[in-house]
């Protein structure tokens, strides 16, 4: 650390914090982590393993926290989880040894049609607080597309819990409050997936990805307590400027 300002660590510190907020209610928290890790001079690549550490750990902070809400049969979470899981496994892979820049073009077109959504049809996305919530295994898109979310994960991290909020919202009908707590589990797991294999690719830095943990899981406590108190109306505010940064930010990297 002695090569590191205090100018620095404060960014790091703050960067967490409210990335772990804005993972908490919505995601894209990243975009606000990783700079902050490479500002400290990490390279890219690097960046994006050491930040799995502090995504874990706010995840599973935030899944504890808003568990209350999660109130489904085992079955449901494990074929909510285990496709993201798999996914993850194979994205963390491609992502140890592929340039993230390939999916640019993908991603900034993806945000840019869920920013359009959800400001003229947001129903398309998410669920009222009475829907009823459906089975992974019922849907076309279900299964499959959890894959694909967790493959994403895998390999970026960046936007991946807006996603799979989204997702569970439009296509399993979810509300926000259920849907982040399932969110949270869900990156939770496929993160320590996607961790294992940057351990093993010897790509985390474990005292910055460790620093940055801490002050993730104070914004993800902040973040729970604000859900609690706000309600669906004020996390759907959240994730829909959460959403326009991530576009911006996509479009400028």
């Amino acid at each position: 650390m002695s090569g590191w300002s205090w100018i620095q660590l404060a960014a790091l510190a703050g960067a967490g914090l409210a990335g772990g907020f804005v993972n908490t209610l919505a995601g894209g928290g990243s975009l606000l982590t990783l700079p902050a890790l490479m500002l400290l001079g990490l390279p890219a690549d690097i960046a994006n393993a050491t930040n799995r550490v502090g995504v874990v750990a706010q995840s599973l902070v935030a899944a504890r926290a808003l568990g209350r809400y999660a109130r489904l049969a085992a079955a449901t979470k494990t074929w909510i989880v285990v496709p993201a899981l798999a996914g993850s496994l194979v994205g963390a892979a491609i992502a140890a040894r592929v340039p993230a820049a390939i999916l640019k073009p993908i991603l900034l077109l993806t945000l840019v049609v869920i920013a359009g959504t959800l400001a003229w049809r947001p129903g398309a996305l998410i669920a009222p607080g009475d829907a009823e919530p459906l089975d992974p295994r019922t849907q076309p898109l279900g299964v499959p597309g959890l894959f694909l979310i967790g493959l994403y994960g895998g390999f970026l991290q960046v936007g991946v819990g807006i996603f799979l909020l989204l997702f569970l919202g439009g296509v399993l009908r979810y509300d926000l409050l259920l849907g982040n707590a399932l969110k949270s589990l869900v990156v939770a797991a496929l993160t320590v997936v996607a961790l294992a294999v940057f351990v093993v690719e010897r790509q985390v830095w474990w005292v910055p990805g460790l620093l940055m943990a801490a002050a993730m899981v104070t914004g993800a406590r902040l973040g729970v307590r604000f859900a609690r108190a706000r309600g669906q109306d004020a996390i759907r505010k959240v994730l829909f400027l959460a959403v326009l940064a991530s576009c911006v930010a996509a479009a400028l990297r």
